[in-house]
């Protein structure tokens, strides 16, 4: 496995069925101990995101994060309390974000899958920090 060749430890167990349910492989960089997200790539939303990335030289070499909405995408997605509260944060710390592009794909994304209800979720989460900063929508 080429995690194995670049010193790269897969944190889950069953390797083949958490990639095959969660279409990521987490993964730990040995000599630093930095977790490292592979995120596989099939849908049309999946592909746009990669190429919307972030390129960033961090010791020399280029690493490509997510972009401000890419990442709220996916933690609205994921959905747990610490991912809706990592929402929060990035609203308030990222100014300028791209809402109408966050509210196509959440509309997107509740029309494709049962568990609805990911744009009602970021609108809420946008609704508090208004009221908390007295802001507007965007």
């Amino acid at each position: 496995m080429i995690v194995n060749e670049l010193s790269l430890v897969p944190l889950p167990e069953d390797v083949p069925s958490f990639v095959q349910k969660t279409m990521v492989l987490p993964v730990l960089e040995r000599s630093s101990g930095i977790r490292v997200d592979f995120i596989f790539s099939f849908t049309p939303y999946e592909t746009q995101a990669i190429g919307r990335g972030k390129k960033v030289i961090l010791s020399g070499q280029e690493v490509c994060f997510a972009s401000p909405e890419d990442l709220i995408l996916h933690k609205i997605f994921a959905g747990r309390p610490r991912n809706l509260e990592d929402v929060r944060i990035l609203i308030l710390k990222n100014l300028g974000i791209d809402v109408p592009y966050i509210r196509r794909w959440l509309r997107e994304f509740d029309a494709a899958v049962q568990e609805k209800g990911f744009l009602v979720t970021f609108e809420n989460i946008l609704k508090k920090k208004i009221l908390d900063s007295g802001s507007s929508p965007e």
